[in-house]
């Protein structure tokens, strides 16, 4: 290889450092092993446009300000007024218009301070008691795609659900188009700034000639560095995308209080991405031990009952999955992001993605890690040639 940085992986965190090399005007070469780039962003074909989980931004970290300078999330939806009354949440099996009482207490609590050594469900319970602990847990499993979020850290919890469901002004944005218009627009980007990259390539021995940044999964560059130490905690639920003709009994967001499920539509912010007359929804729901992915995809149509009414005498698609091991990084009591795997792993290897030791949640991890590994592998590659000068 003749190119000073090597990056493999061709998702969002092999994009992002890519294009953060790029622009200081060091060479990059970028492999994925795919034949089409963006990882977990890729989003399946119109007319129904659906997402391999999360598709959704958030605008209060530095993820989304490096994001927006290059303008990735230009073209925002937002969701018209008859939609946005559609919010509920499902307790007791049944879908109110508001939280209970305790959660709302609990949502207030802005600056209250959580520990990192204890659970959340043990210190949420002591405060307001076991039923809203098991609310709150449920209610920010969306984020962590667990279905036992109170076994966690109570600091990591408390400062999810702060972020996505506290007293602030909602950072959540939707890009027209979905992630894979994020997606397109930053392979262009690549592509403009002269970014060698090889698709259909699956590396399986580390490159040389410069540094590398692996951008790939956990268990994929566990087997790349050959490092048994690269393992972490992270979600499995079952996801249920449906596009249906339009109802106007639909729900348009619904967290499962009971089970910690989740429903939004993608439709109420971006009609594009189905055909007219249509809503298109993903649904998700946290397995729980040993609970086979079958009952857990039967408890996700069950809770699609209640959210999408007779939808599937309405139904005009329909894909179901699982996301094991794919849904960003969960801290358990007496740990925080700081003790996940190191992107810095020594003699000019750095490791990026969402289960690594960066800030944010889900895909901004692999942003900021991304980031941080582009400009310590430049700074490599300086000190390199300023030695050899």
């Amino acid at each position: 290889m003749n190119t000073p940085i090597t990056v493999v992986g061709g998702g969002i965190a092999g994009l992002t450092a890519a294009i953060a090399v790029a622009e200081t005007g060091v060479p990059v070469r970028l492999f994925e092993a795919h034949q089409t780039l963006g990882g977990r962003g890729r989003a399946t074909p119109p007319p129904h446009v659906a997402h391999e989980g999360a598709h959704v931004f958030y605008a209060d970290g530095p993820h989304y300000t490096w994001l927006k300078e290059r303008g990735f999330v230009s073209g925002l939806g937002w969701p018209g007024l008859a939609d946005a009354t559609k919010l509920g949440f499902r307790t007791d099996g049944v879908i109110r218009r508001v939280p209970p009482l305790g959660m709302l207490r609990a949502q207030s609590r802005k600056w209250l301070q959580a520990p990192v050594d204890v659970d959340f469900h043990t210190w949420a319970t002591e405060r307001w008691g076991e039923r809203t602990a098991t609310h709150l847990a449920n209610a920010i499993s969306v984020a962590t795609y667990d279905a036992n979020t109170g076994r966690l850290s109570a600091a990591f919890v408390w400062g999810l659900f702060q972020r996505v469901l506290g007293p602030v002004v909602p950072a959540v944005r939707w890009v027209r188009g979905g992630w894979q218009q994020t997606m397109d627009r930053m392979v262009d980007r690549a592509t403009e700034l002269g970014v060698d990259i090889e698709t259909g390539s699956r590396i399986t021995e580390l490159p040389t000639g410069g540094p590398v940044i692996v951008a790939t999964d956990l268990d994929s560059a566990r087997r790349l560095l050959g490092d048994d130490t690269l393992r972490g905690t992270s979600g499995f639920a079952a996801l249920l995308d449906l596009g249906v003709t339009k109802d106007r009994r639909d729900r348009s967001i619904v967290f499962d209080l009971d089970e910690g499920g989740f429903h939004e539509s993608y439709t109420m912010q971006d009609d594009t991405i189905a055909p007219a007359g249509e809503s298109l929804y993903q649904l998700q729901m946290p397995l729980r031990d040993n609970e086979s992915r079958d009952d857990a995809h039967r408890r996700l149509e069950l809770f699609a009952d209640a959210t999408i009414p007779d939808w599937r005498a309405r139904n005009t698609f329909r894909r179901t999955s699982t996301a094991k091991g794919r849904t960003g990084a969960l801290d358990l009591p007496g740990t925080t992001w700081r003790d996940r795997p190191a992107i810095d792993r020594g003699d000019g290897i750095y490791l990026v993605g969402d289960m690594v030791a960066a800030p944010g949640m889900r895909g901004e991890i692999s942003i900021n890690s991304a980031i941080t590994a582009a400009a310590s592998a430049v700074r490599a590659v300086s000190s390199t040639r300023a030695n050899t000068a």
